[in-house]
């Protein structure tokens, strides 16, 4: 071998090593910002994306698979229905309904308040087996708080939170997945006990706990002493206690120092404890919870707005929060304000100035862009936060994309010509939200797919029908449209969800009657196109269970 060879060879095995080195460095560092082409959580976005292209495609269908009624309401989480106040659980993954679980009947005593889905914690040890599989946790109406498997309905914990002082009923999230808020319904006194003179001064009570393991934070008072007369509702999100009251106003305090403050003592769930002469086990009935946080002094106030049916929304970046002037010459009428000073952003009066019976809506996009999506009857605007061009300190709404209905066959003159040349003019308009012109009526985000989807209600005669559109999230383009074969009455109450390849329509009649509609997608061929069309359907009945299912 030659020396120069021998040495050219050196060289390029120095060189592959410092590439190798080099690419190390990199993977490396792709890592710790949670980078890895063999991680499982890339494997599922490119998994996602592929969905996303084959829902979107042309050839792609959404067929009607089943439909079954309640005459009781109808809940869905995360590919499962409820039925008959949750004792009823059926998949909705499979071309035909599939019961999971049905238990017996319940008393009145038994009746289910509020539901909230549990999802295992990534990266977590758990003391149970049973607490890496998903839960529901429901409220009773006899105030027990009871964490059931989501697939079977197997009661796995029960808590007991409190005796007759308070009927709790409402759950939600402080922090999803993580902080859970049990809210009591406001405490009234008796007419009698109001004309004898006597006075209530406890509103609400709020249990708070950790959720899986589901463990006991602390149970707190909303006292009109400490808080005011005029206090209407309250709520606990992300760590603030939002206090609504009266006239409009709503005020912001930080809910993790008031419990670091005036928590008295902590308390684990299963253990015993002595509290004001009584002993018990936490959350053991017939003691419950203490009530061990204890506001003696108004807590500090973090923000106060006033706005029109107490209204008040966080977001954006920077922060900036979105009211509507506390006056009904106002309602419609949005200011987006930042939060550090309380300056007007510039454009931030959002007005569509619609005629409508339902007004139009504004929120903040919950893909956490920081945008905010205005909904009218006719458009929907997707705003965006942007700082001025010279001017680091104000912020200016600008529009990132519209989405405007099909409204192309709208006469909306008000001065018509007949052949014979006679002028006819109209006595009135139409609202912008009439029934016979397409009206947007629902509008959602399907996190996993980035894909915004809008729900739109044209009235026919006597029937409404409603197509189910999707949206690209960053431009606004429609990628796919999906007709729904039910009529749509726009008086009756309507909830849509797309969740991947699944479109369920659930909705309520009048007298309590409510219905299912599972929608599934399908590779297109001419035999389901045909059978697909409204024309064409055939409805086949079956029994499950006890229950009847209507197939199409």
């Amino acid at each position: 071998m030659c020396p120069q060879a021998a040495s050219g060879g050196r060289r390029r095995r120095a060189a592959s090593r410092a590439a190798g080195a080099h690419n190390i460095c990199r993977l490396l560092s792709r890592r710790a910002h949670g980078f890895y082409a063999r991680d499982a959580g890339v494997a599922h976005r490119k998994n996602l994306g592929l969905l996303r292209r084959i829902i979107c495609q042309e050839s792609t269908k959404f067929k009607n698979v089943w439909t079954t009624h309640s005459a009781s309401p109808i809940a869905y989480e995360r590919g499962r229905i409820y039925l008959d106040n949750y004792q009823c659980c059926i998949s909705s993954i499979a071309r035909e309904p599939r019961i999971l679980y049905e238990k017996p009947k319940c008393s009145k005593s038994e009746k289910i308040e509020d539901a909230l889905l549990l999802e295992c914690p990534l990266g977590e040890m758990l003391p149970s087996p049973s607490d890496y599989k998903s839960s529901l946790i429901v409220l009773t109406v006899q105030n027990w708080l009871l964490r059931l498997s989501a697939d079977s309905g197997e009661i796995l914990e029960k808590i007991y939170l409190v005796g007759s002082c308070c009927k709790f009923r409402y759950l939600s999230w402080d922090t999803p997945q993580e902080v859970m808020v049990v809210k009591s319904a406001q405490n009234k006194l008796p007419a009698a006990a109001r004309q004898a003179g006597i006075q209530q001064s406890v509103l609400f009570y709020l249990a708070v706990f950790q959720v899986l393991p589901l463990s006991f934070i602390g149970m707190l008072e909303i006292n009109k002493k400490i808080f005011g007369n005029g206090v209407t509702d309250v709520a606990v999100s992300n760590g603030i206690l939002i206090v609504m009251h009266s006239m409009g106003l709503v005020r912001l305090y930080n809910f993790q120092a008031i419990c670091e403050q005036f928590m008295e003592q902590p308390f684990d769930l299963g253990h015993e404890f002595n509290w004001n002469g009584q002993v018990g086990v936490v959350g053991k009935y017939p003691f419950g919870l203490p009530c061990n946080i204890k506001i003696t002094d108004t807590p500090p106030l973090l923000f106060e707005a006033s706005s029109l049916e107490n209204a008040f929304q966080i977001g954006g970046y920077p922060w900036h929060y979105i009211i509507t002037p506390n006056k009904k010459k106002h309602k419609g009428v949005f200011h987006i304000c930042s939060l550090k000073d309380n300056a007007l952003a510039k454009n931030g009066i959002q007005d569509m100035k619609c005629c409508s019976l339902e007004p139009d809506w504004i929120y903040f996009h919950p893909d956490m862009s920081g945008r905010i999506i205005h909904v009218g009857p006719n458009l929907i605007k997707v705003l965006n936060l942007k700082e001025v061009k010279n001017s680091t300190d104000q912020v200016e709404v600008v529009e990132d994309f519209t989405i405007v209905a099909n409204r192309e066959n709208c006469v909306s003159n008000a001065v018509t010509v007949t052949a014979s040349g006679r002028v006819v003019k109209k006595r009135f308009n139409l609202l912008d939200d009439d029934p016979e012109q397409e009206t947007f009526k629902i509008v959602d985000y399907e996190d996993e797919l980035d894909l915004l989807s809008t729900v739109a209600v044209t009235e026919i005669g006597a029937d409404g029908k409603a197509h189910l559109d999707f949206h690209c999230n960053d431009h606004g383009i429609l990628l796919k449209s999906i007709p729904l074969l039910e009529s749509w009455d726009v008086t009756y109450s309507h909830e849509v969800y797309f969740d991947k390849d699944l479109v369920l329509h659930i909705e309520q009649k009048p007298n309590r009657r409510f219905s299912c509609y599972v929608y599934q997608m399908i590779c297109d061929t001419a035999k389901d196109d045909e059978c697909s069309s409204p024309e064409n359907t055939k409805k086949v009945f079956c029994k499950k269970g006890g229950r009847i299912f209507e197939y199409i």
